[in-house]
């Protein structure tokens, strides 16, 4: 299943989310839009928490990764499911602070973190930064000298494990910017350095095997090169690791065919596999800390565009451009994501094969090629699941294109959790208007 779990179609065929027909949103914000179901967000968070209290008998936490989607009113929500948040920018933490987000749940991640956001999250009082690199020691030695506070800190390896997903999605081989290495000692002396910092406080070890990963096994590797890592330092240094964090990363579906990645599954054999290593190790068992992202969000979006100009080459390819495109979504651009589609004003039998095409300047900018839809006619609208996740947050103002409103659907009723851009918002940026 693709769309979120309270999508269902009315009496007169309308697509229907959160018990909010979607027509009636479209007039009220306009197109495109974006829509969140509360209902899918939340059962996702709980089924992370739930899962990790049947299989995991020692502490845990369940982060959000924040790169997936951010705003005042999801930061809320996950607030409201006790997750933790990771924050990967300056940005993402002071959006956080001014949701309301404790600081206390808050880790810090990034391969090129500034001295100004290293102060910020030191001011703030986040739970933890995760180290990347030893640039980033240079600069915390100096932060935590001079504001004399201390700092959670855990170190972020590389730990050589190719996720098979696409190669711009994967970030725990060897050749990726992120993490310290094993091999060549660098994360050894990560350890060393922090040890020898009396304001760092190291609490373990993370990694990060890439995204949209449906196999489970690359999850099993990570954790046992986190242990192995860990049994060295501890017989070198004598620093035994509180908490062990293998990341996130766990597939959705996005067309139909895809697998159905199971939450509980993940869980467990990354749990079963914490607890063996660890009695392996004669560690006691560290906090578990799992960091899904768009397994959270991404099955509660959905992107609707409105339908304008339709193009026949005949023999070839029927062109169904809409509202919106890769200013919103660049995901089909970038790396050649597949989404499906749906009309959403109407239902019928779906005889037409269209390619919805963006009406943005680049021929790249095709959101779904070969869609099966109701005959479309302009007007129409066009509803494409799947979209809660990386798509919002990598939108951009190409061809000065406004940002999508976003509402948040549940029980019969919308709100409005962020507006749609003004170009009073984009002028404001101007600053020869100033004169």
């Amino acid at each position: 299943m693709v769309w979120p779990k309270t999508t269902a179609r009315d009496a007169a065929g309308q697509l229907v989310i959160g018990g909010v027909p979607v027509p009636r949103l479209a007039a009220e914000y306009g197109t495109p839009l974006y829509i969140y179901d509360e209902a899918t967000i939340r059962a996702q968070c709980a089924a992370y928490r739930e899962a990790l209290v049947r299989h995991y008998p020692g502490r845990s936490r369940v982060v959000y990764a924040g790169k997936a989607y951010v705003s005042v009113g999801l930061l809320r929500l996950l607030n409201e499911e006790e997750l933790w948040l990771d924050v990967v920018s300056g940005g993402e933490l002071q959006f956080a602070l001014a949701a309301g987000f404790p600081p206390a749940r808050i880790v810090f991640h990034g391969n090129n973190k500034s001295e100004d956001e290293l102060r910020l999250a030191l001011a703030a009082g986040i739970g933890a930064v995760v180290v990347d690199n030893h640039y980033e020691l240079d600069l915390l030695e100096r932060v935590t000298a001079e504001a004399q506070r201390e700092l959670d800190v855990l170190v972020r390896v590389n730990p050589g494990v190719d996720a098979h997903t696409h190669a711009y999605r994967r970030t725990g081989q060897v050749d990726s910017k992120f993490g310290f290495l094993i091999d060549n000692g660098d994360a050894q002396r990560a350890v060393g350095r922090i040890l020898a910092m009396p304001a760092l406080k190291l609490r373990g070890y993370h990694a990060h095997i890439g995204s949209q990963v449906f196999e489970l096994e690359p999850f099993v590797q990570a954790v046992e090169r986190l242990f192995a890592f860990g049994r060295e330092m501890a017989a070198r240094f004598g620093v035994v690791p509180e908490e062990i964090s293998p990341g996130g990363g766990l597939a959705i579906p996005y067309v139909s065919e895809d697998p159905q990645p199971d939450i509980d599954a993940l869980v467990r054999v990354v749990a079963e596999k914490v607890r063996r290593a660890a009695d392996a190790a004669g560690f006691p068992l560290p906090r578990l800390g799992l960091e899904p992202g768009r397994s959270i969000v991404g099955p509660a979006g959905v992107a609707v565009y409105r339908v304008g100009a339709i193009k026949e080459i005949p023999g070839i390819r029927r062109y169904v451009s809409v509202d919106g495109g890769m200013a919103d979504n660049i995901r089909p651009a970038l790396y050649g994501a597949r989404y499906e589609a749906a009309l959403a004003n109407r239902d019928g039998p779906a005889d037409a094969v269209v390619t919805i095409a963006g009406k943005y300047c680049e021929s790249g900018d095709i959101l779904v090629y070969d869609a099966r839809l109701p005959e479309p006619r302009p007007g129409d609208l066009v509803a494409i699941p799947a979209a809660g996740a990386y798509c919002l947050p990598m939108a951009s103002n190409y061809n000065l294109a406004m940002r999508p409103a976003v509402v948040l659907v549940r029980e019969g009723q919308a709100r409005l959790i962020q507006r749609r851009e003004r170009i009073e918002d984009l002028l404001r940026r101007e600053v020869e208007l100033e004169r």
